[in-house]
């Protein structure tokens, strides 16, 4: 929970990003979820970027729309309303076989993309807060948190891999679980366990 001046540091660094953030509490329902989405929005933005342009130099413009839509929809969430018109104007050019567009736009929307990530990147490592747990209680959760991803289970990973976070994990650490966390939000069961395997090692 976010009490006093950290709340205002969260807002701040958000509105300093340019979120509009009634718009993001309209979308995820408050405030320490809209930290929490914009976290994972920046600790997640390598791995879309890197799926936008390995689609874009295949030239697979149908998989590439999937992800421009999936990019305009989690910028609009966060309450990044000028980069989701941006990702929406890429998903349109790919559904109207517009090559132009997309080749002209690409590059340049990827990096305001960047730009943001980059900004909002001090969330990414704070998030939703969650309370301390021990060694052997995150082992616990861990080991239960590969079987409900095995299961498609996304309401209880989500939970579980909040509860995860409660670890004093060493930050790139903590940054894995966040990339974990935007895996599951995209269905992507395995990548997800192949994390959360990962951080096991080191707990």
């Amino acid at each position: 929970m976010f009490w006093g001046e950290e709340m205002d540091k969260e807002t701040k660094i958000m509105e300093g990003a340019g979120l509009d953030i009634k718009t993001g509490i309209a979308y995820t329902g408050n405030i320490e979820k809209l930290v929490q989405a914009a976290g994972c929005y920046s600790a997640n933005r390598e791995k879309n970027s890197a799926k936008v342009k390995e689609f874009f130099d295949a030239e697979d413009y149908e998989n590439y729309m999937i992800v421009v839509h999936s990019l305009k929809s989690n910028s609009r969430m966060i309450g990044a309303t000028e980069l989701a018109g941006d990702f929406e104007k890429l998903e349109m050019a790919a559904r109207n076989n517009d090559l132009s567009v997309i080749k002209e736009k690409t590059v340049q929307v990827l990096a305001s993309y960047k730009e943001l990530a980059d900004k909002l990147a001090e969330l990414s490592s704070s998030g939703d807060r969650a309370d301390k747990i021990s060694a052997d209680r995150a082992r616990e959760v861990a080991s239960s948190l590969l079987k409900t991803l095995d299961d498609f289970d996304d309401d209880k990973s989500r939970e579980l891999i909040k509860i995860l976070s409660g670890y004093p994990f060493e930050p790139s650490l903590a940054g894995k679980l966040n990339e974990a966390a935007g895996y599951i939000d995209d269905f992507m069961y395995d990548e997800a366990a192949e994390i959360v395997k990962t951080v096991m090692n080191d707990i």
